[in-house]
């Protein structure tokens, strides 16, 4: 009995396979489903309205050298550009980067340490510091980035509500932030 039961399961297998599957015809007049993200409700209007004093800036590695070089003051420069207390962030990410360039970024190994600056511990694998700063401020969008890198700057425009600080004309400046908050054009 269990003989001619699998027989026949086999002959209907046969069947099936022999068969050829029909594709669907899409209808042009349907309409067409996709995929948006979602955005949060803080940037209801045009801008991030979480970003606020004490204003979160997550520091690159490159922002600090060329702050070096252009002779800037951090947190002061940060201060003047935003008319507001600021407070940097830097990733464990970010510090290995700067640990790892060597003795030659021994200055800005030193500035990483300050105390001002708050240490934000990562949870991933891998050291790669764009794609770290690049995942924190899409899960939180309370940070403006510091950065003079153009992939991570061309990276973080296409994240709605996040700031971008940049070095111009030895002195910070920043995108993509309301008028009300930030600092003025020149």
């Amino acid at each position: 009995m269990k003989r001619m039961l699998s027989l026949r399961d086999e002959r209907l297998k046969e069947k099936d396979r022999l068969k050829p599957k029909k594709k669907e015809k899409k209808d042009p007049s349907a309409l067409k489903e996709r995929e948006v993200p979602q955005h949060p409700s803080c940037l209801f209007f045009q801008y991030n309205t979480q970003l606020g004093p004490p204003y979160h800036i997550l520091v690159d590695t490159n922002f600090i050298n060329f702050s070096i070089k252009a002779k800037l003051d951090l947190v002061q420069s940060m201060m003047d550009c935003l008319y507001a207390k600021c407070i940097p962030c830097i990733t464990d990410c970010v510090m290995a980067e700067i640990e790892k360039l060597g003795q030659k970024y021994r200055v800005a190994l030193r500035i990483a340490k300050d105390p001002r600056f708050d240490r934000l511990p990562c949870s991933h694998k891998g050291t790669y510091a764009d794609d770290c700063l690049v995942q924190r401020v899409t899960q939180h969008k309370c940070y403006i980035v510091a950065t003079v890198d153009r992939d991570l700057k061309r990276r973080i425009r296409k994240i709605p509500g996040v700031p971008i600080m940049y070095i111009s004309n030895h002195r910070y400046n920043i995108e993509r932030m309301p008028d009300d908050y930030g600092a003025p054009r020149f």
